[in-house]
């Protein structure tokens, strides 16, 4: 009986062994003819010519009439052609700051570096499947990104400056006059017919003048989602060019005697006064604007870390390992919105012409509160550290010490400008939280 099951089962594997084989052979054969008759034989002249077209110097001098945008929308044939050299060119131009004068390179190299790719023909690296795509997908639209940045920047931020002079915050406070201000002439000139912003627009373009890429992308998503693009790439290109932007309006309002005035530390901050910090203004924000909570939510979280003294490792992974990596997806995905097709259109240069006033009249409106502060008793305050108001941190601290620095080198404004700086962060998160509750 065992011998008679054995050779059963033989036969049945025999069988199903023969019916396999003759399956995989039927489908090799048929995906053999399939690629006879996909594929045929070309001259190599034909090749060649084939190969030629596919290139992009082609691509530039014959675009493809075919051709979609990253968006899936139609394209001019100067988009296609022309204007992506002229931005391949923009982004050379962004290398040449970065790596000769020094701006900003940790923005402005991703970010110019994105834009050279997303200027490439034919590969549709900024597409909805290109890696760029996919990594502007992943998050910035989503918002995931600029709340990882804030994390990150809350770890590397000391409160003991503002708190040891709390006056300072008037400076980060008034800076935020250039995103209201924005905003009241971007409805101007909607209503005289020169643009064609909504309210919802006109408030997330605003808030470029805050100088504060992670908070415009935020607001871009909630109130204008179609004007991200627009408004990252205005944010960020304007954080990077602080110390080209800045000098100019800050010697324009302020005496050399002005420049000169130095500044003492007040007093020391206790290690509780910084532990309690973050919580009260994060207690604040959810009881007047839970609105603006994710922003400052996650800014106080990596405060909180870095203050607590108990967790090291995530401290410091916040302020390197982790800011590092989104840092450089973050530049990648706003340099995918420097495609000639989205970034050489009327909307844009509207964005960034507005984006450019609110951000001066936010620089003008610190130096000028600081002004004010100094005809009162009590100790005098460099203007200079009013421009350090707009919350790019640190970078506009470190413009308003080097400016310092030009007049008296021993006069060491770095740490008295982290005050109005860090209260310049807070000031445009909450900005950021007012206009959502306004207009959402």
């Amino acid at each position: 009986m065992k011998i008679f099951v054995l050779k059963l089962l033989a036969l049945m594997l025999f069988s199903f062994g023969a019916l396999h084989a003759s399956a995989a052979s039927a489908s090799s054969e048929a995906l053999s003819a399939h690629q006879e008759e996909t594929y045929q034989t070309k001259p190599f002249t034909e090749m060649v010519g084939g190969f030629l077209k596919s290139t992009g110097i082609n691509a530039f001098i014959n675009p493809n009439p075919d051709e979609l945008s990253s968006d899936g929308k139609t394209m001019s044939n100067f988009h296609k052609s022309w204007g992506r050299i002229l931005m391949i060119l923009l982004t050379f131009f962004l290398f040449w700051l970065a790596i000769k004068k020094g701006f900003e390179p940790l923005l402005l190299l991703p970010i110019a570096f994105g834009g050279l790719l997303a200027n490439i023909p034919i590969a549709g690296i900024a597409g909805e499947h290109g890696f760029l795509g996919v990594i502007y997908n992943m998050g910035l639209a989503n918002e995931m990104f600029p709340i990882i940045i804030f994390m990150g920047v809350g770890a590397m931020t000391d409160f003991g400056p503002l708190l040891s002079n709390p006056k300072t915050a008037l400076l980060g406070g008034a800076a935020q006059f250039g995103i209201f201000g924005t905003l009241v002439g971007a409805v101007a000139l909607s209503q005289a017919g020169f643009v064609d912003f909504t309210l919802q627009q006109a408030s997330a373009i605003s808030i470029i003048g805050g100088a504060d890429g992670p908070t415009s992308i935020f607001i871009a998503t909630k109130l204008a989602p179609e004007l991200l693009g627009a408004i990252a790439v205005a944010s960020y290109s304007y954080m990077a060019m602080v110390p080209i932007i800045q000098p100019p309006i800050m010697k324009a309002l302020t005496t050399d005697t002005e420049r000169r005035i130095k500044m003492t530390t007040l007093r020391h901050v206790s290690r509780l006064e910084k532990l309690v910090f973050p919580i009260m203004v994060l207690t604040l924000a959810i009881l007047v604007l839970p609105a603006a909570t994710p922003l400052i939510g996650a800014f106080m979280f990596g405060n909180f870390l870095k203050e607590s003294g108990v967790v090291e490792r995530l401290n410091d992974t916040l302020q390197n390992s982790l800011i590092n990596i989104v840092t450089i997806f973050l530049g990648l995905g706003v340099g995918s919105k420097l495609a000639a097709d989205q970034f050489l259109v009327p909307d844009t240069m509207f964005i960034m012409a507005l984006g450019i006033i609110a951000f001066s009249v936010g620089t003008a409106s610190g130096v000028i509160m600081a002004k004010i502060m100094n005809m009162f008793p009590g100790h005098k305050v460099n203007p200079l550290i009013g421009s350090a108001g707009v919350s790019a941190v640190p970078m506009a601290a470190r413009v308003s010490n080097k400016v310092g620095m030009e007049y008296d080198r021993s006069n060491m404004l770095l740490m008295h400008a982290m005050g109005p700086n860090v209260a310049g962060v807070i000031g445009s998160a909450v900005a950021a939280g007012v206009l959502i509750s306004l207009f959402q």
